[in-house]
């Protein structure tokens, strides 16, 4: 239980930090999923978290940070667009980090299990606050999110998973990724508006959220992502939060990732020479070949530097207002 003295030390602590962060031009710290629940090992294994070492800062300085994302085919990973932003807090079709890299099958952060893979480049899906990141090399052994090609619809129940804060006030991130379930409130052209519902009514995207997938969850075990977290009030609240919507994306993605998405179909097998006029028994036909199945298709805080030591930026609790989650 923390006093009222440590209350008031910790209030210090987070002004200091956040008058450092506008100080030194870096943007406050973004919304694990806050009121949700531990996500066990094994479980929903496309679940990536992102790792920016060293953003540059407009003083010159370095920072770091991390959003979550899902894993849609073996190269790529779908997640939010403003988890790549230049010093000038744009969103860029790029990495801006000395190092950004993802780690992919790994719900406790402390472990060795799961795969490490650099992002080694980024696209922007424009008006949405979608992004597409490639990895440096492939992830095998884990399914992909399928790609939802139609809108959810308003009252479905769709489930997140995320590597953020579990409240705004948190010091440090959880070593576990966390989830809960939502359900769908709102459809516009490029969100969502999505509601916790459990294990509470204030379960919420929070810092470092940012990027994480919002999927439905078929009988048959078939995963299908419908956007990713993108921005809403601190956490953790009730009402809805905004998710990138991605199903009216499919075809821009597909542009992009093409045929990671679809492996080529096995070759064909070549067929048998014709038999003679003469021959008996007529040469069999050629076996057709099968088609290859398709791959099923898988917010952010900031530290900041402050006098070359880089230090989490964290914010007093306040009255809830929405705000663009940040990486």
């Amino acid at each position: 239980m923390i006093n009222a003295t440590q209350r008031v030390r910790s209030a210090v602590v987070v002004v200091v930090a956040a008058v450092a962060a506008l100080v030194a031009g870096v943007p406050a710290p973004a919304a694990a999923i806050a009121r949700g629940d531990d996500v066990p090992d094994g479980k929903y294994p496309f679940a990536v978290k992102i790792t920016d070492i060293g953003i540059p800062t407009p003083d010159g300085g370095r920072r770091d940070s991390s959003c979550s994302a899902g894993l849609i085919s073996p190269h790529w990973l779908l997640t939010a667009g403003h988890c790549f932003r230049d010093v000038n807090n744009k969103r860029v079709s790029k990495v801006v980090a000395i190092r950004t890299f993802a780690t992919v099958g790994r719900a406790d952060l402390t472990g060795d299990d799961g795969q490490e893979a650099d992002i080694i480049a980024v696209k922007q899906a424009g008006v949405a606050d979608v992004a597409l990141a490639k990895l440096d090399r492939a992830i095998t052994g884990i399914t992909p999110l399928k790609l939802g090609t139609k809108a959810p619809a308003v009252g479905t129940s769709v489930r997140l998973t995320g590597f953020g804060f579990t409240d705004e006030s948190d010091q440090e991130l959880p070593d576990r990724m966390q989830t809960g379930t939502f359900k769908v409130t709102s459809v516009s052209k490029a969100e969502i508006g999505m509601t916790g519902t459990a294990p509470h009514k204030n379960t919420s995207a929070c810092e470092h959220d940012s990027g994480g997938p919002y999927f439905t969850e078929a009988k048959n075990g078939v995963v299908t992502v419908v956007g990713v977290v993108s921005h809403g009030p601190s956490c953790p609240h009730t009402g809805a939060d905004a998710a990138g919507r991605t199903d009216n994306l499919v075809p821009w993605i597909k542009s992009v990732v093409g045929k990671d998405l679809v492996p080529s179909a096995a070759p064909k097998p070549s067929l048998p020479a014709k038999p003679r006029p003469s021959a008996a028994v007529k040469a069999a036909p050629a076996p057709e070949p099968t088609s290859a199945t398709r791959s099923m298709l898988p917010w952010a805080g900031a530290a900041v530097a402050v006098g070359g030591v880089v230090a989490v930026a964290l914010r007093p609790r306040r009255k809830r207002r929405s705000r663009h989650r940040r990486s």
